[in-house]
């Protein structure tokens, strides 16, 4: 675009046609009906797919069609200045070609966590996005509207006529809008009501809705310090005179949803490690657990804040979070990362993302295993505040997991019980059994990575150096192609249960079920009651004994199978 530039400038500075001069507001109206028509195609495409008569669809689509190019021509309209119309039109319509590729590809939708998800994703991830259809999506449906826009000469105004053409322009555009939502209203409003999700394929008013709103949400945030949480945190009595202190290791999963996860009755053997680990006793599954989000940028968030997501959780952060409260009490806190950062969570806290260095770490450029949070964790532990460490420790492991589109990515050439595989990012093009084998190794090889996490704690506990324990939980599911939807995001008031059922499980050594006082056993008989993320920030406060008037026992869902236990003072080691 840059090298363009000399060639811009001078269509902008030559003097336009007389027909130019007459008509500058054409511009404006001619894009708006190519962003109508074909930067649409794929809502089109889901209207005409309902099952009413040919004759309704054709009037939902004329209806909807003269109210997305009269909103979109005002729009334009306003945007119609010297310098600044075509590179923000040129944006606009790279957005409507960006979105219908993903909208085709993947059934998404764009709303504002969509894209606020967006804007915290990495290099890496966008590596994963990138295919021939994508580019193909853009020179189809970008290519020629950003050609003619380029092409065509600009009208010089004077500011004031410039202006009131503008607004002139813009007014036409919200009068027909006006005129085609009242001439329609009992089509749209029926079609609304019984298809929320088209409101958010509405290209590219749809990311410019969500933008404005996200922009509005940041800027009311920002410089703000978070309220503080938890100031009356305290170590309860298990601290007093413990013979070792605790070790808590909580796995954040990644786009793990419980539909494949082995443990839950799913046909194919995705989990027979942590099959042999439950069969022990110790590790108790829990099959009715809901996320709070449908993407990572708020289920994350949303587990570890103090509120429940019907107190706001789901929301920007206001308050300090868990690892803020445990910090707090006096334990140490420490957060590997093998992901695309932590939200801002463990911003307050010891924290490591293997990505800032992989080579260190035994990756490559695609990306790290996430065994290799594994890897020298022992003296990363070692390293924190001795004080802290001698009175207990969590350990936040943040996988990369299942996260798609390319899940053959997530797996080990070693890893993979289920070929052939899906090895292409553009996922209607896979075989559904083949996307189905590279999904489920990545929950075998999720398996593989909890089995040695839990071997690494279960020696520890043996040595005597701690009573250890473990917390997983995925932040969100996933769609497989289910009602042609692709990957997560969808908003969570339309989600498939496929995007917000997760699985969850829980391990304690012997250890510390003896200073928490939890059986497991009767964890094992309430396994199947329903749980979700409200439940973790009060839970990991209740195994490592913190006590505070923010957490509440009702939501630590260890709670029930807790019975007093004595403390007693045992040699060390």
């Amino acid at each position: 675009m840059l090298a363009l530039s000399p060639a811009i400038n001078s269509l902008d500075n030559a003097r336009p046609s007389p027909e130019a001069s007459r008509t500058p507001q054409l511009t404006a109206w001619w894009l708006a009906l190519w962003l109508a028509g074909p930067g649409n195609l794929p809502l089109w495409q889901r209207i005409f797919s309902l099952p009413d008569s040919i004759g309704h669809r054709l009037t939902l689509i004329a209806c909807f069609g003269v109210l997305i190019l009269a909103v979109t021509a005002a729009l334009l309209s306003l945007l119609n200045l010297p310098r600044l119309f075509k590179p923000l039109a040129s944006l606009l319509v790279l957005v409507a070609a960006f979105n219908s590729h993903f909208m085709w590809q993947y059934g998404a939708v764009i709303d504002t966590t969509m894209l606020a998800n967006v804007s915290h994703t990495d290099a890496r991830e966008v590596r994963d996005l990138l295919s021939w259809s994508l580019l193909g999506a853009v020179l189809v449906v970008a290519g020629p509207a950003l050609w003619w826009l380029w092409r065509r000469p600009r009208a010089l105004l004077s500011w004031p006529r410039q202006i009131a053409r503008n607004l002139l322009g813009a007014l036409l555009g919200l009068v027909l809008a006006l005129g085609a939502a009242m001439a329609g209203y009992q089509h749209l409003a029926s079609l609304m009501r019984a298809h929320k999700d088209l409101r958010y394929m509405v290209n590219p008013l749809n990311t410019v809705y969500a933008a404005g709103w996200l922009a509005i949400n940041q800027a009311s945030h920002r410089g703000r310090p978070l309220q503080p949480v938890g100031e009356d945190a305290a170590l309860g009595a298990s601290y007093a005179q413990q013979a070792r202190p605790p070790l808590l290791v909580l796995v954040v999963g990644e786009t793990a949803r419980a539909q494949n996860w082995g443990l839950n009755g799913y046909a194919r053997p995705t989990t027979p490690l942590l099959a042999r680990w439950q069969s022990q006793g110790d590790l108790v599954n829990f099959s009715e657990v809901t996320s709070c989000g449908t993407n990572t940028q708020v289920s994350m968030p949303c587990m570890f804040s103090p509120l429940s997501r019907d107190e706001g959780g789901n929301r920007t952060a206001v308050h300090e979070n868990l690892l803020d409260v445990l910090q707090r009490a006096g334990l140490a806190v420490l957060w590997v990362d093998n992901q695309s950062g932590c939200k801002g969570i463990c911003e307050r806290v010891p924290h490591i993302n293997l990505h800032d260095d992989p080579s260190s770490h035994g990756c490559d450029g695609a990306g790290c295993f996430d065994e290799a949070m594994l890897q020298g964790l022992d003296e990363r532990i070692a390293a924190l505040d001795p004080q802290r460490r001698a009175r207990g420790v969590v350990v936040v492991l943040h996988q990369m997991g299942s996260h798609g589109p390319a899940y053959f990515k997530r797996s080990p050439t070693d890893h993979k019980p289920f070929l052939p595989e899906c090895t292409s990012v553009s996922l209607t093009d896979c075989p559904p059994d083949q996307l189905l084998n590279g999904y489920d190794n990545s929950i075998a090889y999720t398996d593989a990575f909890m089995d040695r996490t839990l071997t690494w704690l279960h020696r520890l506990g043996n040595n005597g150096v701690f009573d250890t324990g473990l917390i997983y939980v995925s932040d969100h599911g996933e769609s497989l192609g289910e009602n042609g939807l692709y990957l997560h995001g969808v908003p969570y008031a339309l989600a498939p249960r496929e995007q917000t059922h997760v699985p969850m499980v829980t391990w304690l050594s012997a250890g510390l079920q003896q200073r928490t006082g939890v059986r497991t056993d009767c964890l094992r008989q309430r396994a199947a009651e329903p749980l979700s993320h409200d439940n973790v920030f009060h839970t990991v406060l209740g195994v490592m004994d913190v006590n505070t008037r923010v957490r509440q026992e009702a939501l630590d869902m260890l709670t029930p199978c807790v019975m007093q236990v004595a403390i007693k003072a045992k040699p060390a080691g």
